[in-house]
């Protein structure tokens, strides 16, 4: 993408802002040439052109979209799942054709969720101020992947329009794109060919270009990041389980050393009658266990429940099909450790009861 040059000695927000003119944009010769230099690296080249927002109005009922040009590239890049009608064909492309795709809420809003209905219907779109005829030939389906908990009605949600870029271009009155999305080959490195690119088109290019520059940036490094963050995010809340585990072991403990207390005289009784140390603290272990399963079956049904209960949300919110996937290894694995907490926190209750000399205990009031 096209990136203002920050002056040395100054940030991004002390820089004096420039607009691009049409000889800093990148130009369809330029994405040529790139394809032509990286052959072998270089699978395809996805453009895209916003053009702005609207409201499409028929009697009472409306829909909200965000109308962006795109090239033949862009669906696969975008991979956009079609439920009805086609994408742009090379011909349409050529000729800047008004034709448009709209989203499945578009057409719920407009049509009733009629898709056949939709499709050839001609609707008027405002634009700057200047209304424009667009015929619609397809319908993708929509999914919302905005980050906000708090999701819009489908109603009023804004959805893309997709028309033909160079519909787009002639809109807009600009020729060449101010970025454009690399998608590299199989088994080639993004972060390196993003580098490739980036130098190449500088030297060739912009470097003669006092005001702008091209920056690059792989969705490899945005995920790496991502990742990180998550990995740190899961040390958080491991941690935190683990507080939460040492509390527990340590409030089963304390149960146990009540218990202890309270059936003293039992203890006692049992040992007078010949029961060994090891006897008297397999049951307290044993008794400690459990306590420990029935909590740990109680935190895996709750956590199975609000699991389900949170993909129904998010599934409704977000307009998709988000299941909740329940894996068996981890509910082995939290019994796993219900187990060990019982035998690590009631072993010493255990023991202490099984050091209880039987004459103090049968005393014990």
């Amino acid at each position: 993408m096209i990136s203002q040059k920050i002056p040395e000695g100054m940030d991004y927000e002390t820089a004096p802002k420039k607009s691009p003119t049409d000889s800093d944009y990148i130009s369809v010769d330029m994405v040529q040439d790139l394809v032509d230099e990286f052959p072998d690296k270089i699978e395809a080249i996805s453009a895209s052109e916003g053009v702005g927002s609207s409201t499409v109005l028929k009697g009472k009922k409306y829909a909200y979209i965000n109308v962006t040009g795109v090239n033949a590239t862009y669906y696969e890049h975008q991979q956009l799942k079609m439920s009805g009608g086609r994408t742009f064909n090379s011909g349409e492309l050529e000729k800047a054709s008004m034709v448009c795709v709209v989203s499945d809420y578009f057409v719920n809003n407009m049509y009733g969720g009629d898709k056949d209905k939709a499709l050839g219907q001609t609707i008027e779109v405002t634009i700057q101020n200047k209304s424009y005829y667009f015929t619609i030939i397809g319908v993708y389906q929509y999914i919302d992947q905005s980050l906000a908990i708090m999701k819009t009605d489908p109603k009023d949600t804004t959805t893309p329009m997709y028309i033909p870029i160079k519909a787009a271009k002639r809109i807009n009155r600009i020729d060449g794109y101010q970025s454009v999305d690399v998608v590299p080959k199989l088994d080639i490195d993004a972060t390196a060919l993003m580098d490739d690119i980036g130098t190449y088109m500088n030297d060739k290019y912009y470097k003669n270009n006092e005001y702008f520059e091209i920056q690059t940036f792989s969705f490899g490094l945005i995920m790496g990041s991502i990742t990180s963050m998550m990995s740190t995010l899961t040390i958080a809340i491991s941690i935190i389980a683990g507080i939460a585990l040492l509390v527990g072991g340590i409030g089963v403990m304390n149960i146990m050393l009540v218990s202890i207390t309270e059936r003293t005289r039992e203890i006692g009784t049992r040992k007078a009658l010949g029961a060994p140390n090891s006897s008297i603290r397999i049951q307290f272990i044993v008794e400690s266990i459990v306590i420990c399963v029935i909590g740990g079956i109680i935190g895996i049904i709750i956590g199975i429940a609000g699991g389900i209960a949170a993909s129904n949300i998010l599934s409704s919110q977000m307009g998709g099909d988000i299941v909740a996937k329940i894996n068996p290894n981890s509910i082995v694995i939290a019994f796993g450790f219900s187990m060990f907490i019982g035998v690590f926190f009631g072993y010493y209750p255990a023991n202490k009861a099984a050091k209880l000399d039987p004459i103090e205990a049968l005393r014990y009031e």
